[in-house]
């Protein structure tokens, strides 16, 4: 992979899904953390440490692996299919990388991803929905329940135990899956695989078709499988859409600042698409100069990345989101379990 001017920075260690030796510092701190993160579950269990419950249902949308496996476009798909059905959907995130962590903000579509964080100005974009962030969820879901949402979708919180919830779903990257298996910082997780069996849902994000590692990676018994699609590339300064497929044999430079860049250079790639990949850590504030690559390409990056963008984009860079396709029998099983939980 051509790293160039955007190497990642903080990348994960080559050990987390490669067959690497773990060094021995991080199996110890490995050990200690597992321990922390046991006590802390315990001390929820039995009541010493109090969960919050907002009054209306609360969906979870969480990994157990450090990193995106994503969680954002799920949120997305579950927003828009709640709202169809009858539902008035809020979203409640932590809003990861923004400067003041401290400070609750109501997210708008116009709110500076410095504010809010990437992901959630991109949900607020795309859904134009309620969405409040908070580093304390429960608090965050109590505020969207008092403004009238009647249900809260939790963007990333399975760790979070102080927001008590009703569904939990854990998204699994189906290209990497857990990594060796360890726990942070030996390996990728944050909590036991047994964790996400827990779970209500285990959604599995396969790569996109026709991308290598498409036909083999696929779902277990009892996952359900997501695809990412798209088709669309959208001009970061604004205008007319253009078909993702009109860069089929051309060079383009691809940008990608998520939690696994190369599942993003693989899609355009399975596409026909020549990619001359860019690679930035997950949650990187991109400056103009990030982009001098020396040619001028045509700039393809996800929809994460472009919003935060939008100051310095000239008419080379395109926006390519995504949405997340998933099975009607998931659909069904979900609003089925909300149904027989929801008041009459």
């Amino acid at each position: 992979m051509n790293t160039g001017p955007g190497a990642p920075r903080g990348h994960h260690p080559r050990y987390w899904y490669g067959d690497a030796p773990v060094p021995l510092h991080a199996q110890i701190l490995s050990e200690m953390y597992g321990a922390v993160t046991a006590l802390r579950r315990r001390l929820y269990r039995i009541g010493l440490l109090r969960r919050r419950h907002p009054g209306v249902p609360v969906i979870v949308v969480g990994n157990i692996t450090a990193g995106g496996a994503g969680k954002t476009p799920l949120t997305i798909a579950l927003v828009e299919r709640l709202r169809a059905e009858g539902w008035t959907p809020g979203v409640a995130s932590r809003g990861y990388g923004r400067d003041d962590a401290s400070k609750p903000v109501w997210v708008e579509p116009d709110t500076a991803p410095s504010v809010a964080g990437d992901e959630p100005v991109l949900i607020a974009r795309r859904t134009r929905v309620k969405l409040r962030v908070d580093r304390d969820r429960a608090a965050a879901a109590r505020a969207l329940a008092a403004s009238g949402c009647d249900i809260v979708v939790c963007d990333d919180g399975l760790q979070h135990y102080g927001l008590d919830r009703d569904i939990e779903i854990e998204v699994v990257d189906g290209r990497r899956r857990y990594g060796n298996g360890r726990l942070l910082p030996a390996g990728p997780l944050r909590e036991a695989p047994e964790r996400g069996a827990r779970c209500d849902f285990r959604v599995v994000n396969l790569p996109s078709a026709g991308a290598p590692g498409a036909a083999t990676n696929g779902s277990g018994f009892g996952e359900w499988p997501m695809q990412m699609l798209a088709d669309r590339a959208l001009p970061v300064m604004g205008g007319r859409p253009r078909p993702l497929d009109s860069f089929s044999g051309h060079r383009v430079h691809a940008v990608a600042g998520i939690g696994d860049p190369e599942r993003f250079f693989m899609m355009l790639r399975a596409l026909g698409i020549a990619v001359v990949p860019h690679a930035f850590a997950d949650h990187h504030r991109y400056r103009a100069d990030d982009f001098e690559f020396g040619s001028a390409l045509p700039v393809l990056m996800t929809e994460k990345d472009a919003v935060k963008c939008t100051q310095f984009a000239t008419e080379l860079h395109y926006s390519v989101p995504v949405r997340a396709d998933l099975p009607e029998a998931f659909w069904v099983s979900l609003l089925d379990r909300l149904r027989r939980g929801r008041p009459a």
